[in-house]
């Protein structure tokens, strides 16, 4: 007698269990992945801008009569810049120049802000 050979092959059941289970995990990998572009982006932008608006405060710290808003040039389209002047509360001297510094992210606007101090009785 010869031993039977078994043939293994997968039933519907399994079929359609394995189907919905793609059909959870797929979404959610590729919302992972896309959670996960867009931090690598906004770090990546948000650091430039950081970069930006530093060096754009140095120049209106050093430059009283600057405009208070602009873009950052043609090298780095999509970046943009707005300025404003408060009071310091601790001294009616000083005030607080803040920028903020805008940049896009999938579509969503984003920003950082840089505070400095400068005096109050030039402009």
């Amino acid at each position: 007698m010869t031993p039977r050979h078994r043939q293994h092959a997968f039933t519907l059941a399994e079929i359609l269990v394995a189907i919905v289970f793609l059909a959870v995990l797929i979404p959610a990998v590729l919302q992972g992945l896309n959670l996960s572009t867009r931090a690598s982006l906004l770090a990546e932008r948000g650091t430039l801008a950081v970069h930006l608006a530093q060096n754009k405060l140095d120049e209106l710290t050093l430059n009283d009569d600057a405009d208070m808003s602009g873009d950052f040039g043609e090298d780095h389209p999509g970046y943009r810049w707005e300025t404003e002047r408060a009071p310091w509360a601790i001294d009616n001297k000083m005030e607080e120049l803040t920028l903020r510094a805008f940049f896009t992210v999938q579509g969503r606007e984003e920003s950082i802000s840089l505070t400095t101090l400068v005096s109050g009785t030039t402009r």
